[in-house]
């Protein structure tokens, strides 16, 4: 019988296709992943797969666009490779990488040159949360001592930030111009970009409602309407760049260094007040002292605010569960000194 022919150019099921893609497209597909994934694991068990994609993805082009939350490092996991990794991402231009690794040496490996550098380099590419630390290490002088102070200069590194869409750097304009300080007092142009400030965060509050429930924002279409009238052109031109702002990750790694014993704070040294900010003394009463409770330091006055808001915030919402809890009571007919006392 007639062996049949063999066929040379037959396909091999087991060809590995993968093999078959340029290393341009692969490291396109990288960069996308890089600048999206939600967190450092999302990227790096990508990495992990083969040995192709290890090799890849420390490309420059796909360093050069990691997002900050690949940047995220726990300061748990915080250790020689991880800190190479952020001065790899710093070497070929990862502005995120610039602020990051610059806010950490800053503030928690104390070398306040270099972290200062590095920060001043973020800013320099127009990166908003960059000028605005800046801003703040001139107006309390941060690594240096009180005659260093240069209120001009964060003035203008605020407006700068302003400009580029950041919320708090507006409202510390505002108050600077409102009190003169560091600039030329003017209340009524104070008072205007702290309303402008205001605003924006409506309107942010607003996008997540749209996000979260678009049936609930649209009962604020109105009020929205009447609010885009109110804010500045840069509000109602690019309104896609409005969006829910959240807290910068090296301002959690910053308060979670100090706060689980990683980071030892000098004797008379403390962390801003307010949770969102992480930064620390580097001298003694460098921070602004808390209005409210007289014990606590915050690093502006802008930050005060927000903070004497969170706490008025948190404290109707308790009244209002006290309230509740009494009158839940009252209906049962078992109003005991607990709940009386939850109402006194």
């Amino acid at each position: 019988m007639r062996r049949p022919m063999k066929h040379p150019h037959k396909k091999n099921h087991n060809q590995d296709f993968f093999e078959d893609f340029p290393d341009d497209i692969v490291v396109f597909i990288l960069t996308k992943l890089s600048s999206t994934a939600s967190s450092p694991s999302h990227f790096f068990n990508t990495l992990l797969t083969c040995k192709r994609l290890n090799r890849l993805g420390f490309h420059p082009m796909v360093l050069s666009k990691a997002g900050p939350k690949v940047l995220a490092i726990k300061p748990k996991n915080w250790s020689e490779n991880s800190h190479h990794f952020l001065k790899r991402c710093v070497n070929v231009g990862n502005v995120d990488a610039c602020y990051t690794l610059g806010m950490i040496r800053f503030y928690c490996l104390r070398n306040r040159r270099s972290g200062v550098s590095l920060i001043a380099k973020a800013a320099m590419k127009l990166h908003a949360p960059a000028l605005y630390s800046l801003a703040v290490i001139q107006f309390n002088g941060s690594g240096g001592t009180k005659q260093d102070k240069d209120l001009r200069a964060g003035v203008a590194l605020s407006a700068r930030a302003s400009l580029l869409g950041h919320i708090d750097a507006l409202r510390e304009l505002g108050h600077c111009l409102q009190d003169g300080y560091g600039v030329k007092q003017n209340v009524t142009e104070g008072r205007r970009l702290l309303v402008q400030a205001n605003v924006r965060e409506i309107l942010l509050v607003y996008r997540f409602l749209e996000l979260a429930s678009p049936s609930r924002a649209g009962s604020c279409e109105g009020i929205l309407s009447r609010l885009s009238n109110m804010a500045v052109p840069l509000i109602k031109e690019n309104r896609y760049n409005v969006k829910v702002p959240e807290v910068h990750p090296v301002n959690w790694f910053l308060r979670e260094w100090f706060e689980s014993g990683l980071g030892i704070l000098e004797d008379g040294l403390r962390l801003c007040a307010h949770i969102g900010c992480g930064r620390a003394e580097t001298r003694p009463h460098e921070f602004r002292r808390c209005s409210v409770c007289g014990i606590s330091g915050v690093i502006s006055v802008c930050v005060q605010l927000v903070q004497i808001f969170v706490l008025f915030s948190s404290l109707k919402n308790y009244l209002k569960l006290c309230y509740y809890l009494l009158d839940a009571s009252k209906i049962s007919g078992n109003v005991n000194s607990k709940t009386c006392w939850l109402a006194s």
